[in-house]
């Protein structure tokens, strides 16, 4: 079971709300800087300049209190109160889309009925084959937006198995539409599918099971069952 505020130690501090603007600045400009370091060719004195200075400050990263998002309630982050229409917004830290995450493909997720849509582009960093996205990130995209989806219907459950299917190139610097529902259920088993898309043209599509812990809403990620 998650412990009490009295029980936290440095080593599990959760995020501090008031921090969360602070740290979706930061998210932005680390997810620019890393599309830029791909996509632009510079001298060898600015990658030194630059390796020295983010050393620098991830040491004064390092000599904080750690943070962590398992000692939160769990039920903070499952509330179905989310109308049509309105956006989705999850943990800043999932990393796909969270808005603090340095590797957030930054996407828009609002609700269509009892799933989602999603709206992003992918860029520089994203690249795998020439001119079209890594598959991992299709996959990691797919697993985000299907969690976004539990959102709406207020449930908490972790990824069981995710299949993903390739239909087209995915491509970059091109705003790309990614749907995500739940379409069947099973004791704890939650059946899901979604599509990314190209204006009209499916480029990839999933298919997915999550599973709901057996301790709804309060379980800690590794409490047993």
């Amino acid at each position: 079971m998650p412990k009490s505020d009295a029980a936290l130690d440095s080593s599990e501090a959760p995020v501090e709300p008031l921090r969360a603007d602070a740290r979706a600045r930061l998210g932005s400009a680390l997810r620019r800087l890393g599309n830029d370091v791909v996509g632009h060719h510079v001298d060898d004195e600015l990658l030194d300049e630059l390796t020295a200075t983010l050393t620098e400050y991830s040491a004064r990263f390092r000599a904080g209190e750690r943070q962590s998002r398992a000692v939160l309630a769990f039920h903070e982050h499952w509330d179905a109160g989310i109308a049509e229409g309105e956006e989705v917004v999850s943990s800043i830290y999932r990393p796909f889309s969270g808005q603090a995450s340095p590797w957030s493909l930054e996407p828009v997720v609002q609700r269509r009925g009892d799933g989602v849509t999603a709206r992003l582009t992918l860029r520089e960093a994203h690249e795998g084959a020439p001119e079209r996205s890594h598959g991992g990130i299709v996959a990691g995209l797919f697993d985000d937006i299907l969690g976004c989806v539990l959102h709406v219907t207020g449930e908490g459950a972790f990824t069981g198995e995710l299949v993903v299917r390739y239909e087209n190139a995915v491509p970059l610097h091109r705003e790309l539409t990614c749907e995500c529902r739940i379409v069947g259920r099973e004791g704890r088993k939650l059946y899901m599918t979604g599509e990314l898309l190209d204006g009209e043209v499916v480029v990839a599509r999933t298919t997915a099971t999550f599973i709901t812990p057996r301790i709804a809403l309060v379980q800690s990620t590794f409490d047993p069952a």
